[in-house]
């Protein structure tokens, strides 16, 4: 379960090896070609490495935490390093916890969860499903979408001292947008936050898979992503930070691992003694591989270079938006503007065509896998698109025949594990497209746009 040490030395225009890299898919027009995978804002391919560690860890799987027999302590103990390979990741502070969930949703419905009685809550219009939607027992305060990120703060500001000053108070916000990938200014809205009385919570799962996260240097209190993202498979989330609301609340879930004791009581009931560790909120028989995975993928972006990293995506996505400014059709989705800083996501729309029409051809002509919708960020896109924001709308595309207008964009993502081909063929697809128009004749089903037989 090494790590080759090649991995330390990658060169800047090297992409990292992933599944699927040598995959080939037909096209329409006849032929094959290899895929293009530019989805990795919804699920990022698992890193070859992380796949290799998982195969070798298979055989020797076995329960944790309660089991007597050797692969039972093996598992153990690799679940528990994992937990700490995830603390060094996002350098948390030494009393923090780590709970391993499903999800980012996830993650962020069990701290919903554990929120004090009559917390406010406060979070941006921007923000994706996972973080805008699970706050609905709590007072919330939805905050218009800024313009910059200075606007974004004193937004913020302006929201916490109009608030109960002796009440408790979380706000909820992006690292990194999965529509716009331009970055939040998180530093200064934790200063702000603390500066009120509240607490802070980053959505870290279009962040963590681009940048380096420390807990520590943003003063968050909490952190939450997903391995899905990060180049790890297998359904598993993590949930980092400070213990005290965690400690403080009932189980996420009740059963067994979040017991200490269970006792039968007089009168026929039972009596729990919860745990105060993670394990508090991880009831059930944990994901050991997803966690494991989690922690596999942390070690080999650490170990491959934040710098390299962080260098190569940048080429990328200078790349994809000088190729997409020298098409007049194509508008870029932004909030903040051209020149802020971003992760390797790009929303756009073409005009003349429907959005789910382009992202079809884009496939089905070229193997090019991109996603059209509105991104679980119904508020946000809207808000872009300039439409009302009461506008109903759904996170796959809106039932419109090739060339109706449609109320969703086109999001083309990359990190990684993304080759300089995949990007250079997107960019030429995209001028082909809207100067020649496709090459095929699609139709709607069940509200996808797909080529016609």
């Amino acid at each position: 379960m090494s790590v080759s040490t090649a991995a330390a030395d990658q060169s800047v225009c090297t992409p990292l090896p992933v599944l699927g890299r040598d995959v080939t898919v037909p096209l329409v027009t006849g032929g094959e070609v290899t895929y293009a995978a530019l989805d990795y804002a919804a699920s990022a391919p698992a890193l070859q490495r992380v796949w290799d560690d998982v195969a070798a860890y298979a055989p020797y799987y076995g329960s944790v935490h309660r089991g007597a027999g050797y692969l039972s302590q093996l598992s153990t103990d690799l679940f528990e390093n994992a937990r700490r390979t995830v603390a060094e990741f996002l350098d948390c502070r030494e009393n923090d916890q780590v709970v391993f969930t499903r999800s980012t949703t996830d993650s962020l419905n069990l701290l919903a969860r554990a929120l004090p009685a009559d917390c406010q809550v406060f979070v941006f219009e921007t923000e994706h499903h996972a973080s805008l939607l699970p706050w609905q027992d709590a007072k919330v305060s939805y905050l218009d979408a800024p313009r910059t990120p200075g606007q974004a703060v004193r937004t913020l500001e302006r929201a916490l001292a109009a608030r109960d000053p002796y009440g408790p108070a979380l706000v909820c916000v992006t690292g990194a947008s999965n529509v716009t990938g331009e970055l939040w200014p998180i530093r200064e809205l934790a200063a702000a936050a603390h500066a009120h009385g509240a607490r802070i919570v980053l959505d870290a799962a279009q962040l963590a898979p681009h940048h380096p996260v420390s807990v520590r240097d943003l003063d968050v209190d909490w952190i939450a992503f997903s391995g899905h993202k990060l180049y790890a498979p297998f359904g598993s989330g993590v949930l980092a930070g400070r213990a005290d609301w965690l400690r403080e609340a009932d189980p996420y879930l009740a059963g067994g691992g979040a017991s200490r004791t269970v006792t039968r009581r007089e009168d026929g009931g039972v009596d729990v003694e919860w745990h105060e560790s993670a394990a508090r909120h991880e009831a059930g028989s944990p994901n050991v591989i997803g966690a494991y995975s989690i922690a596999s993928a942390c070690k080999a972006l650490t170990e491959a270079g934040w710098d390299n990293l962080v260098a190569r995506e940048t080429q990328l996505i200078a790349r994809v938006r000088a190729g997409l400014a020298e098409v007049p059709e194509v508008k870029v989705l932004s909030l903040f503007g051209d020149d802020a800083p971003r992760v390797g996501v790009i929303s756009f729309v073409v005009e003349g065509w429907n959005s789910s029409h382009f992202a079809a051809a884009l496939s089905a002509e070229y193997g090019i896998g991109v996603r059209d919708g509105l991104f679980c960020a119904h508020p946000l896109v809207r808000t872009l698109l300039g439409s009302d924001p009461q506008t109903q709308g759904e996170c796959g595309a809106p039932e419109a025949a090739p060339g109706e207008k449609s109320l969703n964009a086109i999001r083309v993502s990359f990190g990684a594990g993304t080759p300089d081909e995949h990007v250079d063929r997107f960019v030429a697809a995209v001028k082909e497209l809207v100067t020649e128009g496709a090459k095929w004749t699609y139709r709607t089903e069940e509200g996808r746009c797909v080529p016609a037989v």
